[in-house]
């Protein structure tokens, strides 16, 4: 009994000490102390479990404290949702270093929908994109274990690996009756962030951006210098299969065609509300645009299209995006640990939430992945110095691939350049 006080009394100092360093959503000093009595009543269920695992389970080298601790804490995280997590020193340590962005896997980015592993988005030019994994794909096995129950971190781990090994990854995919099994080699993981810039005729511009980064912003703007250049008057910017990436970064690119001042996303957690403006120097609140998203544009992607949307600065085309819009905040606790933890979701202008609804278009032009991958390997040989000098160059499966989404929002655009045009003229 005395061993069990002390645990508990362990526990007890232990939440108390995490909680003082955690924001309390405005609450009564009352409230506080509220919460923390009945903590501590739940803390003394908790350590009676532990005590009757401790000294009744069969297997006593599966018994120690730190492991049954550690277990609880992480059945706790998961039990809250699929991006909820509870990251022990090694697992911490793993995550700072995935922030550096400098690892080696497959190129894909995943997500959770309905309990089960799915894939966001390949990253183009990666081993799982030139593999032939899809958006939507639902990841079943890795390595031949059961993804059933796995978090999403773990999965992650399992498919990074050193360059030059090997990963073989088992989706179910719509219209398969069978599961398809890949067996992919991993490689040094690089991403530009904005790609294919250039004219579409002589008055639509173009540019791709295929993840949001520290330097996207930069590079965008260096991009439109080019466009104006050229003569452009109306843009299209590509964010399909875009899987996010920073807040700053997508709030830094939506600033660019606003009004200063004016509403980008508001981040909403327990009793707070953080609103997110548009500063900076440089606004283009009158170009006309069009933006592309499909299934694969999630996250940022979604935050940029549902501004430009609610703002009327955009016409959105393509097909609904993914629906990822929850926030994780990494919250280091004692022990090297960490805890990464759902605090808050976007939501946009016009208070549209955006997790698992997604943006819808205002013209809807679906294409399928086959001819999703069709059109970028179009494009790549397009951008690159091996260009083919006919038709009948092209592999079989590349002749008469046309990008009907792209041609949509060109003609969008064309028109309102042309009205735009006229109404400056009289």
């Amino acid at each position: 009994m005395h061993t069990r006080k002390k645990l508990t009394a362990a526990l007890a100092v232990a939440l108390f000490t995490f909680m003082s360093t955690i924001p309390l959503c405005a609450k009564t000093e009352e409230e506080v102390v509220g919460d923390k009595e009945e903590a501590y009543d739940y803390i003394k269920i908790l350590t009676e479990v532990l005590m009757q695992v401790r000294h009744g389970y069969v297997d006593q080298d599966k018994t120690e404290y730190k492991d049954l601790v550690y277990g609880a804490l992480s059945g706790m995280l998961k039990s809250l949702d699929p991006h909820s997590q509870f990251m022990p020193p090694r697992a911490y340590d793993d995550m700072k270093e995935d922030t550096s962005g400098k690892f080696s896997g497959v190129g894909i980015v995943i997500g959770m929908r309905n309990d089960r592993l799915t894939v966001i988005s390949p990253i183009e030019d990666t081993p799982a994109w030139r593999a032939g994994i899809e958006s939507d794909d639902l990841i079943v096995k890795i390595d031949g274990e059961d993804t059933t129950g796995t978090s999403l971190r773990d999965a992650v781990g399992k498919l990074r690996g050193d360059k030059n090994t090997k990963v073989v990854v088992t989706i179910q995919r719509d219209g398969e009756d069978e599961p398809l099994a890949f067996e992919i080699t991993r490689d040094d993981i690089k991403i530009p962030s904005v790609k294919g810039t250039r004219m579409i005729n002589d008055q639509v511009g173009y540019l791709r951006i295929t993840q949001f980064n520290e330097p996207t912003a930069d590079n965008m703007q260096t991009a439109l210098d080019e466009l104006f250049e050229q003569g452009m008057k109306g843009l299209v910017i590509d964010l399909r299969s875009n899987p996010g990436g920073l807040l700053k970064a997508a709030i830094q690119v939506s600033e660019r065609f606003l009004r200063k001042n004016q509403m980008i996303v508001s981040t909403r957690g327990p009793g707070r509300v953080i609103p997110a403006r548009a500063g900076g120097n440089k606004h283009y609140p009158d170009l006309p645009i069009a933006i592309l998203i499909n299934r694969g544009s999630a996250s940022a992607s979604e935050i940029v299209a549902g501004c430009l949307q609610d703002h009327k600065r955009a016409i959105l085309v393509g097909q609904r995006s993914f629906g990822k819009g929850s926030v994780q905040s990494v919250m280091p606790i004692s022990d090297g640990a960490a805890i990464r933890l759902t605090t808050a979701r976007y939501y946009t202008p016009s208070e549209r939430v955006i997790h698992d609804h997604g943006i819808e278009p205002d013209i809807y032009s679906p294409v399928s992945p086959q001819e999703w991958r069709n059109i970028l390997q179009m494009r790549q040989r397009a951008e690159s110095p091996e260009r083919y000098k006919d038709e009948e160059e092209l592999p079989e499966e590349l002749r008469g691939v046309v990008d009907t989404p792209l041609l949509r929002a060109v003609e969008v655009l064309s028109g309102i350049i042309i009205f735009d045009d006229e109404r400056a003229r009289n």
